[in-house]
């Protein structure tokens, strides 16, 4: 099952605040021997937000979603998601039970629009909060948590542990490279195929970058990814191209 993260809020993309979940979740996910497949950045556009969400519930992946279910008028993820399901928003008594309780802690009165963060997609089951208790939720393979880091990475962990502890460390990956100069791109690319044909499960990847020593032209990350048995023969085969066509060959740094 492949894993997405969707961050949400106008703050992002205006760059008020600046995105801290791409990289703990893939902290987090990597702990666990897992990884993000794709990553998409959304504002407060709730037709915007509903139509992404549409193709996501349909596409089976696990999606981890960051910020806008609070209850300001800024806030639209939860009814995007539950035009997106075309299901009702309902008040989750449990929720209700949660937000009561911390709305009289912190002495503020109980109102409608506090009550408003309870509402979910209708069949949605909670996710807890242990930083103030007022939970976020899941829907099949979706779960929707808040946009402060401190509250949505706890929260993001235990649906991990709860849920999918069985994908843990299920596929051993591992990353070898090494940087080539001389060559182009281009050049390699056919080297670059017939490895990755020639061992099932290897991908190889290719990041050039400028040159930091000659300040002219450029050199080339060449590595391979994936299962730990295959890498050494894959690596090799790689580095034996590269050589064959006229490439210097370095440790990658």
């Amino acid at each position: 099952m492949a894993i997405g993260l969707l961050i949400i809020g106008d703050e992002i993309l205006s760059g008020r605040r600046q995105d801290r979940h791409f990289a703990k979740v893939r902290e987090i996910l990597a702990a666990r021997g897992l990884e993000l497949a794709w990553v998409c950045y959304l504002g407060d556009d709730r037709a915007r937000i509903r139509s992404v969400l549409r193709q996501t519930f349909a596409s089976g992946d696990i999606v981890f979603s960051t910020g806008g279910i609070g209850a300001t008028p800024d806030d639209h993820t939860r009814q995007a998601a539950a035009e997106a399901l075309g299901r009702p928003l309902v008040l989750h008594p449990e929720a209700a039970r949660l937000i009561t309780e911390r709305t009289q802690e912190v002495g503020l009165p109980l109102t409608a629009e506090r009550l408003r963060m309870g509402e979910f997609p209708a069949g949605a089951e909670l996710i807890p909060n242990p930083y103030n208790r007022i939970p976020g939720f899941s829907v099949g393979d979706h779960h929707f948590l808040p946009g402060f880091p401190e509250m949505a990475w706890p929260m993001l962990e235990w649906v991990l542990d709860t849920r999918y502890t069985h994908l843990f460390n299920a596929l051993p990956r591992g990353e070898q490279s090494f940087v080539v100069r001389g060559l182009a791109e281009a050049t390699l690319t056919p080297l670059m195929e017939r490895v990755e044909a020639q061992y099932e499960g290897v991908r190889v990847f290719s990041l050039p970058r400028l040159d930091p020593q000659r300040r002219t032209g450029y050199e080339i990350e060449l590595g391979v990814k994936g299962p730990p048995e295959q890498l050494d023969t894959a690596i090799a085969a790689l580095r034996a191209g590269a050589l064959a066509l006229g490439g210097q060959v370095e440790t990658a740094r």
